[in-house]
């Protein structure tokens, strides 16, 4: 589900107080759609992107690019050191504008407006000047993308046109009766709320549809007097609800998935999805959006990543099939030396120009008749020693096809496990260090003497169980290898799903006895950070760091264990969250 206008009044009455005077003290742009304002209430999170607009204080760090773009300078030169002067929102629009005061240059007071309008694929971030004049903005709309609406550095701020619906909050009980009775009997009774109404969103027009007729797709002309009396007592409870401001963030989710959310109770879906209430809307989007966040950077940063490493991979399958079909054939070499003895034994009796040899196989019981083909062109003799010689190629071949299956096998694991790491890749960061690791292996050529960004120092995930364990989980091969081979010790605990790729968990035990239950969550933290993070019992083996080797010549990220125990867990985010440290 999209924020809706409702959901949006909640965010902006919720951080109004919160943030009404306080002092913008850097400004951050981790993503080409997102901002992030720092003030001391928090991190004020503005997205921009057509998938998740929105505005929400946030508790999730985001890494940020090596380079800031231009918009984000742009922003730090007029805002920081700004403070925030209001919040307001037009009624029932999704667009919210940030009064900022300022002092300029010259130590003279201003006014900045930073507004977002949260408009699905028409989203936009614009910052204003005093008389609002636009100085720029994140989308810029020329009079060929749009002839209504043009949203250009120097031009006045236009707001959005109205729908033309009326308001749901302006709706009087004669108003609506008076609409039921003209509207066709045919429509749908959620749909003649969507299409009169403005600020009624989808899921609330079935929601008040199914608390008034106990179904979500009613028509008009199956509803009778009482029916209709109970749909406007609906819909004025809901008019009530937004007006007072009495919204309560509530999420949905089925098999522990979140589906949607919205302001008040959804009861239309009865057992068939879960319903949670948070404390604010901010902590409600935080947990709604991390997922598809993760999701949508795999998309925009990961792509050729994922693009190399499958094409690799897909190249490798082949190969490997190519040479089982090729080494399968080697395993017939035995006829071509029978073939090449039995001419040899013949030769006294054949004669050159001949197509082929019929004689007794004496390599088997009963010398049984065999018809050996021969190239007329050649001598008997030089027909034996091309039995011979093709004999000793299928020989030399099978063992070096055996090691070129064994090198395409390892390098078909390592690539597999280089797209896990790409799906569970969180910063900007780890798409770098993957990208290095590709290239270091060979699968992603070298881009010549460009421009170098700044190496950051790449840093494990840290969690802490509830026991007070520290543990370490691997963002990447390379930080595997670092991880299990130099920074644990031999006493630690090493955690991986068992034939499955996903990351190494360190258990740092500083000597200590560890728990069952410390075993389980170090365990759940392996499997998540796995392949099989949607799967349920997942196998995860566990062993002293001191029976965990790694070959000679082996991909980074890959080892071997002499011994291990082994639990079964099903992966969860919410102990994930719980661990972070």
């Amino acid at each position: 589900m999209a924020l809706d206008a409702v959901c949006l009044q909640g965010i902006v009455e919720e951080l109004r107080p919160r943030l009404t005077g306080l002092r913008i003290d850097k400004v951050q742009m981790p993503a080409r759609d997102q901002v992030i304002l720092t003030l001391r209430a928090g991190r004020l999170l503005l997205n921009a992107g057509a998938g998740a607009p929105r505005m929400q204080m946030t508790e999730i760090a985001r890494d940020n690019p090596a380079e800031p773009p231009m918009f984000c300078m742009l922003l730090r030169k007029h805002l920081v050191g700004a403070k925030v002067a209001d919040l307001i929102q037009p009624p029932l629009e999704r667009l919210v504008r940030i009064e900022l005061d300022i002092t300029d240059d010259f130590g003279r007071p201003g006014r900045r407006t930073l507004v977002l309008e949260a408009m699905g694929r028409r989203s936009n971030l614009i910052l204003l000047d005093g008389e609002g004049r636009i100085i720029d903005c994140l989308r810029r709309v020329d009079a060929d993308m749009s002839a209504a609406r043009q949203v250009l550095p120097g031009l006045y701020y236009d707001p959005p046109a109205s729908v033309g619906r009326l308001p749901v909050t302006e709706e009087t009980e004669e108003g609506f009766r008076a609409a039921f009775a003209d509207a066709p009997g045919d429509q749908a009774a959620d749909r003649f709320l969507l299409e009169r109404y403005f600020g009624v969103s989808p899921l609330v027009a079935r929601e008040v549809v199914f608390r008034a007729t106990g179904e979500t797709d009613r028509r008009l002309a199956a509803m009778d007097d009482a029916a209709r009396d109970r749909l406007w007592g609906e819909l004025a409870d809901l008019i009530a609800r937004i007006r007072d401001n009495r919204l309560t963030p509530v999420c949905l989710s089925r098999q522990g998935k979140m589906e949607e959310f919205s302001y008040l109770p959804i009861t239309q879906y009865g057992t068939a999805m879960e319903s949670r209430t948070y404390e604010n809307f901010s902590a409600l989007m935080d947990d709604f959006y991390a997922a598809r966040e993760r999701q949508e950077r795999v998309r925009q940063r990961g792509a050729d990543l994922i693009r190399t490493a499958t094409t690799a991979r897909d190249r490798l399958r082949r190969k490997l099939a190519q040479q089982q079909r090729e080494y399968a054939q080697t395993q017939d070499r035995d006829h071509l030396r029978v073939c090449g003895d039995l001419i040899t034994s013949n030769l006294y009796r054949m004669k050159r120009g001949e197509s082929r040899l019929v004689t007794e196989n004496f390599y088997q019981e009963d010398c049984p008749q065999v018809e050996i083909p021969l190239d007329p062109l050649l001598t008997p003799q030089e027909n034996a020693a091309k039995y011979y010689k093709r004999y000793t190629k299928a020989k030399t071949a099978e063992r070096y096809l055996r090691e070129q299956m064994e090198i395409a096998r390892r390098d078909l694991e390592y690539l597999e496990s280089v797209l896990q790491e790409i799906n569970q890749a969180e910063t900007e960061q780890d798409f770098l260090d993957i990208r290095e690791e590709l290239r270091e292996s060979g699968f992603l050529r070298q881009q010549g003497k460009g421009k170098k960004l700044p190496k950051r120092p790449d840093k494990p995930r840290e969690f802490c169980t509830s026991s007070g364990f520290r543990v370490l989980v691997g963002r990447n091969n390379r930080q595997n290898d670092r991880l299990t081979l130099k920074d644990a010790g031999p006493r630690d605990l090493w955690f991986h799903t068992q034939k499955i790729h996903g990351s190494h968990v360190i258990l740092f035990t500083q000597g200590r006895e560890v728990d069952d239950d410390t075993i389980v969550e170090a365990a759940k933290l392996a499997a998540w950070f796995s392949q099989a993070r949607e799967s349920g019992n997942v196998p995860v083996d566990y062993t002293p760091l001191r029976f965990v080797k790694k070959p000679a010549g082996a991909r980074p990220g890959m080892v071997i264990y002499t011994t291990c125990k082994t639990v079964n867990v099903t992966p969860e985010e919410s102990i994930v969250q719980q661990l972070k440290k």
